[in-house]
Parts: structure tokens; C-alpha cells; sequence
């Protein structure tokens, strides 16, 4: 990877937020352990290969020695992914996966519509780069003691669950199902007797979630800087994915749409006053600059900048907050 960039030293957050997330990782950190009474969270969102931005974020703590710090971890689609990077304590590969392994046509390739295979092959990602170039070791996800919860959307319901896997067969059809968009990258999963598809469709950011489970602190790491974030629609019309949504469960393809998916979760985010977080310490972290890495980007200089915009963006942050908590110590 290219040198990791300087941390900015007075970058401040892009949404309004609290650093005493920050500070509570930090005093955990460094010898509080978990005896502080509260429940840390950490939220990764999905957004396909725009989780590079949320890899190079996920680096940044590990190399920070924050890791082991959280009591849970949160993510869709292919914020899932990026989250058992860390809890396999493997920050660093969260990023490098993106830009070694994912910008390939094995991996994504438009030619691939209207052949009746998806665009996004997650037999690659599961099969090959999580079995063979980067190894992921399913017995200690599964038996981790900080929890991963993968979020999917049922298609009975078109509402966005929390997956229960318990053996690692289960675990590999969680993270197939909480990436899982018809035509777009691969059918639904069976699982538990349910069919499941991309979490990200209808939670893509399960902060919200994260905060009715009773997390007191929530660290969310954004894959998109606040510009695109609060974009709305093009007005061009639902994508063909979408389309193909709505054929699965009418209606689906219309909650795909960027605003709606974003809208809930953004009003949090943008409040500090919001009710959702009735007293709860919220910080979201974003890269302050849009490298023009979307869902299906392959350019592997522009995902590489992607995760070093990350990594920059939580170096940054915690830089923030280091010479108040050595104060404090």
C-alpha cells in the first residue's frame, strides 16, 4: 500500500458528533478495561466497494490498538465484511482486500449482465479470495467474543434483521445473504427458513439499531463523504437491479433508492438534538473527500485511495482527542 497519509491535525467531524466515543475507547485502551459500565458499538456501513473507505477506517483502529475495545460490532452487506476484518484482527486486510483482491473482473463485471450470471460474483469473494488469497478463518468469527451482527433483509418481510448464524456453514450464508441483490449480485440465500437478501437495501447503516439495543457509545463509520450522503436521486428512474427488486417483493426496488435507504439514519446522524439518541454518545466518521469510489468501482489507484481517505479520516479523529485523554490520564 501506498505510505498512509498524515492524520490532519484540526480535522474536525463532517456531522455533528460526540469524541467522548473516542475517549472511551482510548481509557479502555489504556487500562479501564470493561469494568466502565457502558456498551461501545461500532456501525460499518455497506455500500460495496466504497468499503475501502470504511477498510482504511477499520486499519486506522487496529493500528491504534482499539480492536478489542468494542462489546459489538454492527454491519451490512459489505460493512459485515469489513467489520470481521477487525474482529479477526486483521484492520489492516478490512482495507487491502478491496485493492488487491476485489478490483478484478473475476469479481465485478458489467459484461456479465444479461447473461444470467450477476455482475458481482460472491462465489469469487467466498470460494477464492476468502478461501484461498485471504484466508478467512470462520471457526474464530464464529467463536469471537465480541459479537458480529450481520444485518439482512427478509423477503417476506422487506424489513431488515439481525442473522443468527451458529455454525460456520452459517456464517458464510450470513455473509452471502447480506450481500445477496438479484441480477446484481447473486440470487437470494436460504437460511433458517427464511430468504434473505442485501442488508444494505433497507439498513444500510444499522446505527439506529444499534441504539435500540441499548449501545451507549456508537462509533459509525461512513462510507461516503457528506456531500454524496446527502445527494438525493437523480430522478433517472429506479436502476435494473431495482428493478429486478420489485420483482421479488413489490415495492423493494423503490426502498433500494439511495434517499430512502439514507434518509432515516442521516436525521440521526445530522441531529445532535435527534430523540433516537436519548442521551447515547454518537460520533459517525466520514472521508472529507469523495475519491469517486461507487459500489461497483474497479480502478484499483482510486479504491486505494479510497482506504487511505479512511485511514486518514480515523487517524484524524483520534489525533483529535489524544492530547485532551493524555491530559486526562
Amino acid at each position: 500500500m501506498t505510505a498512509l497519509p498524515e492524520p490532519v491535525p484540526d480535522a474536525a467531524p463532517a456531522l455533528p458528533g460526540d469524541d467522548e466515543v473516542l475517549r472511551a475507547l482510548l481509557r479502555r485502551r489504556d487500562g479501564d478495561g470493561r469494568a466502565d459500565g457502558h456498551r461501545i458499538a461500532l456501525v460499518v456501513g455497506g455500500g460495496g466497494m466504497r468499503g475501502a473507505y470504511s477498510g482504511g477506517m477499520v486499519h486506522a483502529l487496529q493500528d491504534a490498538g482499539l480492536a478489542d475495545c468494542f462489546d459489538v460490532v454492527y454491519g451490512s452487506s459489505a460493512g459485515a465484511y469489513v467489520g470481521a476484518g477487525l474482529l479477526l484482527g486483521d484492520g489492516r486486510g478490512s482495507a487491502r482486500i478491496f485493492v488487491e483482491d476485489m478490483t478484478c473482473r473475476a469479481f465485478i463485471d458489467p459484461r456479465r449482465l444479461g447473461t444470467g450470471r450477476p455482475m458481482v460474483s460472491l462465489d469469487h469473494l467466498l470460494d477464492h479470495i476468502l478461501a484461498v488469497a485471504k484466508p478467512l478463518p470462520w471457526e474464530r468469527l464464529r467463536d469471537s467474543p465480541i459479537p458480529l451482527r450481520v444485518v439482512a433483509t427478509a423477503a417476506d418481510d422487506l424489513q431488515p434483521h439481525v442473522l443468527e448464524p451458529r455454525s460456520c456453514a452459517d456464517w458464510k450464508l450470513a455473509l452471502r445473504a447480506t450481500a445477496s441483490i438479484p441480477l446484481l449480485a447473486g440470487p437470494p440465500v436460504e437460511l433458517h427458513g427464511r430468504t434473505w437478501i442485501d442488508g444494505s437495501v433497507t439498513e444500510p447503516l444499522p446505527v439506529l439499531r444499534a441504539l435500540r439495543e441499548g449501545a451507549t457509545h456508537v462509533l459509525a463509520l461512513v462510507n461516503r463523504a457528506a456531500p454524496e450522503l446527502r445527494r438525493a436521486d437523480p430522478g433517472a428512474g429506479p436502476a435494473r437491479w431495482a428493478r429486478a427488486l420489485d420483482r421479488l417483493a413489490p415495492g423493494l426496488g423503490m426502498m433500494a433508492q439511495e434517499t430512502h435507504r439514507h434518509g432515516p439514519v442521516l436525521a440521526v446522524l445530522d441531529d445532535a438534538a435527534h430523540p433516537s439518541r436519548d442521551g447515547a454518545h454518537l460520533l459517525a466518521l466520514m472521508p472529507a473527500q469523495d475519491v469517486g469510489v461507487r459500489g461497483l468501482t474497479t480502478d484499483a489507484t482510486r479504491v486505494e485511495r479510497a482506504a487511505l481517505a479512511g485511514y486518514a479520516t480515523a487517524a484524524a479523529a483520534l489525533l483529535r482527542v489524544q492530547d485532551d485523554h493524555r491530559a486526562a490520564s
